[in-house]
């Protein structure tokens, strides 16, 4: 009897604390809130510039990547009298290509980021979490953080490259001659003459809108 009643006793706690904890669980696979599909898309919104960043730079890494490429190309091939038209002929084409797929970003980047991070934000946060993450995104100083951010950024570049091009200077000038020493070539065929660089490293990055 007494077995009979431990049991007994087991048995409706297990039942009140299960009753008790059901209502903070979460339904596998079951469809969100209103309420949290409206938290997901404020964060959406919060991370919509991030995300168009990211996806241009994704589509722009191959034209970079074949720019560099180009680059080097022109001083090698290129008559020198014919290396400014040409380098104007591809940063056309750069240009043409930074704009169309500029456009093709700024209307879907967004609509992937809906698709793709909106059903992770549901499996991996809370409605409670939720807020409180918006509450971080959405604070006053925080915006005014990120809004600084790019001159913080610049800020440190330029304090890095002072404090530290005396330093690097002579490493790289050793790396050139080590380069064309093995290559058996001199050191300026290893880079870019002064006077064809402008028109090089003006071909070398896609024409932003």
């Amino acid at each position: 009897m007494k077995r009979l009643i431990c049991m007994a006793l087991l048995a409706g706690a297990s039942l009140a604390h299960a009753q008790t904890q059901a209502p903070n669980q979460t339904i596998p696979n079951a469809p969100p809130s209103a309420a949290k599909k409206e938290l997901i898309q404020r964060l959406l919104n919060l991370q919509q510039p991030a995300l168009e960043s990211m996806a241009r730079d994704l589509v722009e890494r191959p034209a970079r990547q074949m720019m560099a490429a180009a680059d080097q190309a022109l001083q090698m091939r290129v008559p020198p009298e014919k290396r400014e038209a040409v380098a104007k002929q591809i940063q056309e084409q750069l240009r043409k290509y930074g704009d169309e797929s500029g456009a093709l970003v700024r209307e879907r980047a967004f609509k992937i980021g809906q698709t793709s991070l909106g059903p992770m934000f549901d499996e991996k946060f809370s409605e409670d979490e939720l807020r409180q993450l918006l509450a971080t995104l959405e604070a006053p100083a925080y915006k005014k953080f990120q809004q600084g951010l790019p001159d913080f950024t610049k800020a440190y570049a330029q304090t890095v490259v002072k404090e530290l091009e005396p330093a690097v200077e002579p490493k790289l000038k050793a790396l050139e001659q080590s380069v064309s020493t093995a290559l058996g070539v001199p050191a300026q065929e290893t880079s870019p003459t002064k006077a064809a660089k402008p028109a090089a490293q003006s071909a070398s990055k896609p024409a932003k809108k």
